[in-house]
């Protein structure tokens, strides 16, 4: 079933009538996306859903993108939402966390080792039960950096559609998955999605996201990935160390935050018909479970030797989106500095590792 006129998804805009509409630009459609995803999240909270104003909006804004609806997150909207949900995180900091980083590195390590083997073991299962090629297996069982992924695949001649589909099911899972799984290890997620404390005055607000944009700049010619968040992140981690002013943001720029953050997620799926995600679907719950799997084992090894709570460490480890998964470390309570640096490492492997063993085959 697909939706007709205007929401109808074509091939282009010139499938559009030539009248148009307000939902026929990328603003309109934005903001429909944005009421499509306030029904999810209205929706999984009446459903006691955990990190309903994630999770809601990812599963509404897919099923959308699914049925034809012309789904969609501006670049702009975006990226103010990532330096809310940046400033979010780095509100988390504190001179607590600093005491632990020095055993960090084991993390590292171990998070490189299970990249490869995660990667190993998705292209064996791909291969052998699902019918891909070795290299269209290595790219769809890549554990993240989708946009390196989609890339590769477009210049070797990948099936692309194949590739991204697959890679979309193991990020919508992962999403879905994670709240679950912290919730069956016993965390408490009633009420944590929003941040606790004194709110940062205007005057803060204004300067910090000032100097997050200016930290970005600077992160995106050193080729950090999600460089607004991760610069948002940093500004607002040094100015809680510095003890100025503490504070958190508000919940008015938080909640949105959360919710555009969810519509991204379900956008993946704008595009896909139902025939192509039905053929893929398998493929991407199998790499999906493969990876959650030797993340648990690598993440209760880590927390048993760093003593720090296993679901931090799970939530770290998990192969889901970078802003998605320190989007969720806030909810729970893991170290910002720790779930960032982990998923980073996971990013900078993987852009060793794909062209090394893309290029043996």
């Amino acid at each position: 079933m697909r939706f007709s006129g205007w929401l109808y998804k074509g091939r282009g805009d010139s499938d559009l009538p030539m009248t148009g509409s307000i939902y026929s630009g990328p603003w309109g459609r934005t903001g429909l996306t944005l009421l499509v995803a306030c029904v999810g999240a209205v929706l999984a909270w009446m459903l006691r859903a955990p990190i309903y104003l994630l999770t809601g909006p990812a599963v509404a804004v897919s099923v959308a993108g699914l049925a034809g609806l012309r789904v969609q997150v501006h670049p702009r909207f975006r990226e103010v939402c990532f330096v809310v949900l940046g400033l979010t995180v780095g509100a988390g900091f504190s001179a607590q966390a600093l005491d632990t980083m020095i055993r960090w590195p084991l993390a590292f390590v171990v998070m490189a080792v299970l990249t490869w083997g995660t990667m190993v073991t998705s292209r064996a299962v791909l291969v052998r039960y699902f019918g891909y090629t070795p290299q269209s297996a290595l790219l769809a069982g890549a554990p993240g950096h989708l946009s390196f992924v989609i890339a590769m695949a477009e210049s070797a001649g990948n099936n692309v559609m194949r590739v991204s589909v697959t890679q979309s099911v193991r990020l919508l899972l992962l999403t879905l998955v994670v709240p679950f799984i912290a919730v069956a290890m016993g965390v408490d997620l009633s009420g944590a999605i929003l941040p606790q404390g004194a709110v940062w005055p205007l005057w803060v607000l204004g300067a910090l996201t000032v100097l997050s944009v200016v930290a970005s700049v600077v992160l995106k010619r050193w080729n950090v990935p999600a460089p607004l968040l991760i610069g948002a992140m940093l500004v607002a981690g040094v100015w809680q160390l510095s003890g100025v002013r503490d504070g958190v943001m508000p919940a008015y720029l938080v909640m949105p935050a959360y919710v555009a953050l969810g519509a991204l997620i379900g956008t993946r799926f704008a595009g896909v018909t139902a025939r192509a995600l039905m053929h893929n679907l398998a493929a991407g719950l199998a790499i999906t479970a493969a990876a959650v799997v030797l993340s648990a084992v690598g993440a209760v090894a880590v927390a048993w030797a760093l003593a720090m709570p296993a679901n931090h460490v799970l939530l770290a480890f998990a192969p889901g989106g970078l802003e998605t998964m320190i989007a969720m470390g806030v909810v729970m309570g893991a170290v910002p500095g720790f779930v960032a640096a982990c998923h980073m490492t996971r990013l900078m492997v993987l852009s060793v590792l794909l062209p090394v063993m893309a290029g043996r085959r």
